[in-house]
């Protein structure tokens, strides 16, 4: 294995309980199979190794600080994805008339909805859902001119703003386009953000007129309308909501159909008022932000083309054939992009949502069909966490195996492991033992894309090998429009997030303070910095952090400070080791970083997530966990513990037992003795966005966990 720096596959190996002399004749038959099929697979094709030990990004001079940039694009950044189509809605009608009569956005049909109670009282929405019905390319065009012009007729103006405020569904995407092509700036919020953070989003970007669900309209919305003083008129998506009267004076509540049906009927004489130009403000997107008060990153059209241009150069073969299932946050910086690009190659766009998305999914009726049983997508952007959920769920399945069935499983998982750190496939074992895995991502996966959060290596691993295709890690932040690096298909590496994307460029600066410099031995190391067309306007009315978080060059290219910590590897790929806000020092004066603590700690089969904590007046690492249910009862029973779900978790010697599990990972995953934690909170109640305890990219949001957990922080620093 081309070894950057990535886990080594005996390390991620599963094991098993077979009985020696078996073993040894396993062995020889599967070494027999190898030699047989190496044959002819050495003269048919390329391996896989080759490609991944190509260097993929070289520097563009010889001086410590040099930028990086893709072996493509070393002569000159890339930043537009077709010639002439500069702005978004250019690029829309390029592909609205290349590929007309297309299908391009589905949603599924509600057939049923019913209340399920569970054995604890609770009551669970469940669904069941028929066939996707699917928009085409003209259909989607002409509902967004109709709707962007009934927009203009409600007193919408060019370069104002717009908010949406909506879960991710086809008529979000159809808005976006609509103010896309009317030149309106596109505010975009967390349909998950709490009240006080939409409230801010609005009344700081001046808003008069809204679009959203009639759940979120009822839930949320209904609540902080009259915090919105400028607020005219609300746009909901899908139908009317049943009451009206509570709504304050001067605010008129319209469907997205009737606002069409008045655009279409002006649709002959009215054009847009203006046409958008490059640099015209394309979107506004609040961003969840892990600290303090969310901000407005100001991206211009000629950002997101750029972004998207370098994102659909690492995706071979992008086109017609392919189908996207969409069900992130859209007002996510990654699933916007990802959709734009797939909308742009003639790709279709299924929507669907995580409590929809397989047939075991939480909404979805037992023994009804998922989203990814009936769209069968080829391609799907995830979030580290849904990854590591999928993992845990299938190793728990695994465990639940015969004896005979996890052996066969966990032999094949190993073969397979060691094939593909040789550069090589497996079609027996992708056919025979992996393909019910396969099958729970409804068995098309070609492209399996992640980002928002570092993944582990051995989700990544078990993904390349379960789900048999390739797992793109891609590192960007909302402030670069989600570019940075994504991972080459054949790039098999762990750990790693790949090269430079065409469209920009990465250096690393010195920072003295944790210890990194670029001309670190033997790879060079510091604060990853971006630059190129991709590297957005700067945040909304908040010019000292556009300040301090951007600059430009004597060349007038823009750069961002990302606050991450990165490192080059010989072929030209980065690593992100570190995060100069996650570093603390301990009162002795070691650094810790919390990030790695986690992700060392975060795949343990007992843990569902876990987040440490440490400040500069204490000499130890202390950590909140949530506990994953099945895991740690079953651990009680084992110890002899018994009680509630709340009983078990505040319970201090089953903190202890946790403890010492934790501590055994933490010593096999190489972490020193100050950074494993000492002290542990365990949470029964789960992290969600809704809770406010992380972001809906499921990043943890320090400031709030600290605030949640301060009396059990004062408690295991030993205040109390």
């Amino acid at each position: 294995m081309n070894n950057h720096g990535s886990s080594k596959p005996s390390s991620m190996k599963l094991k098993h309980t077979i009985n020696p002399i078996l073993l040894y004749f396993i062995q020889f038959i599967i070494s027999l199979y190898t030699v047989l099929t190496y044959i002819p697979y050495y003269f048919l094709s390329e391996s896989r190794q080759e490609k991944s030990n190509r260097t993929k990004a070289k520097p563009v001079n010889s001086t410590p600080d040099s930028a990086y940039r893709s072996v493509n694009s070393l002569d000159g950044l890339a930043s537009v994805l077709y010639p002439g189509c500069d702005t978004l809605d250019k690029v829309f009608m390029h592909a609205k008339n290349k590929f007309k009569d297309k299908r391009l956005l589905g949603t599924r049909e509600i057939l049923n909805e019913e209340d399920e109670v569970q054995p604890n009282g609770k009551v669970f929405k469940k669904v069941i859902l028929g066939s996707y019905n699917w928009l085409s390319y003209e259909d989607v065009f002409v509902r967004a001119f109709n709707f962007g012009n009934g927009l203009q007729m409600l007193g919408q103006k060019p370069k104002t703003n717009i908010a949406i405020f909506c879960e991710t569904r086809a008529e979000w995407m159809v808005a976006a386009q609509a103010c896309f092509m009317y030149n309106f700036q596109l505010v975009t919020l967390y349909a998950t953000l709490g009240g006080p953070a939409v409230v801010h989003g609005l009344n700081e970007t001046e808003v008069t007129n809204i679009i959203t669900s009639k759940e979120l309209l009822q839930t949320k919305l209904k609540d902080i309308v009259s915090l919105v003083p400028r607020l005219r008129h609300i746009i909901t998506v899908d139908g009317k909501p049943p009451t009206w009267s509570e709504f304050p004076k001067g605010v008129i509540v319209h469907t997205m159909a009737a606002v069409q049906a008045l655009g279409a009927k002006a649709s002959v004489e009215n054009k847009p008022l203006s046409k958008p130009t490059p640099s015209d403000i394309a979107v506004i997107m609040y961003t969840s932000g892990s600290t303090g008060i969310p901000k407005g990153v100001m991206i211009s059209h000629s950002n997101i083309i750029a972004g998207i241009t370098g994102m659909a150069e690492r995706i071979p073969e992008l086109g017609e054939k392919d189908v996207y299932i969409g069900y992130l946050p859209l007002a996510h910086v990654l699933e916007l992009s990802a959709e734009l690009v797939c909308l742009s190659h003639g790709c279709r766009i299924g929507y669907s949502s995580p409590q929809t998305l397989a047939d075991q999914s939480s909404k979805i009726k037992k023994g009804s069909k998922g989203d990814t049983s009936m769209l069968k997508p080829t391609l799907m952007a995830a979030v580290p966490e849904i990854m590591d959920r999928i993992y845990k769920n299938v190793m728990n399945k695994v465990n639940e195996m015969s004896s005979f069935q996890r052996n066969l499983f966990i032999l094949a998982y190993n073969y397979k492991m060691e094939q593909i750190s040789k550069g090589h496939s497996t079609p027996l074992c992708d056919s025979f033992i992996f393909r019910k895995v396969r099958g729970l991502l409804g068995g098309n996966i070609r492209l399996l894309l992640c980002g928002g959060a570092p993944l582990s290596a051995t989700t990544q691993r078990f993904m390349n090998i379960c789900f048999c295709c390739p797992v793109g890690q891609g590192y960007g932040l909302t402030e670069s429009c989600g570019a940075g690096t994504i991972t080459e298909v054949w790039d098999y590496n762990t750990g790693r997030v790949g090269a430079p994307l065409v469209c920009c460029e990465i250096k690393l600066k010195n920072w003295e303070e944790g210890g990194y410099f670029n001309t670190d031995k033997p790879h060079p190391r510091g604060e990853i910095l971006i630059g190129g067309q991709n590297v957005t306007m700067g945040y909304y009315k908040n010019e000292a952090k556009t300040k301090a978080d951007f600059f430009e060059d004597e060349n007038g290219q823009r750069w961002l400070c990302t606050g991450d910590i990165g490192e080059f590897d010989p072929d030209g790929c980065l690593k992100i080791i570190d995060r100069k806000k996650d570093l603390v020092k301990l009162q002795a004066g070691e650094y810790v970083s919390l990030g790695k603590v986690e992700a060392a700690l975060k795949n343990l089969p007992l843990i569902d997530n876990i987040c440490a904590y440490a400040n500069s007046y204490h000499s130890y690492v202390i950590g909140f966990v949530v506990p994953n249910q099945k895991e740690l009862t079953e651990l009680a029973r084992k110890k002899g513990l018994t009680g509630t779900w709340e009983e078990l978790c505040n319970s201090s010697e089953m903190e202890n037992e946790v403890l010492k599990v934790l501590s055994e990972a933490a010593v096999s995953a190489s972490l020193e003795k100050f950074e494993i934690p000492v002290k542990i909170r365990l949470s029964p109640e789960p992290w969600t966005p809704e809770t406010g305890l992380v972001t809906d990219a499921f990043k943890l949001k320090r400031k709030e966990l600290k605030t949640h957990y301060q009396a059990d922080i004062e408690r295991m620093y030993g205040r109390k």
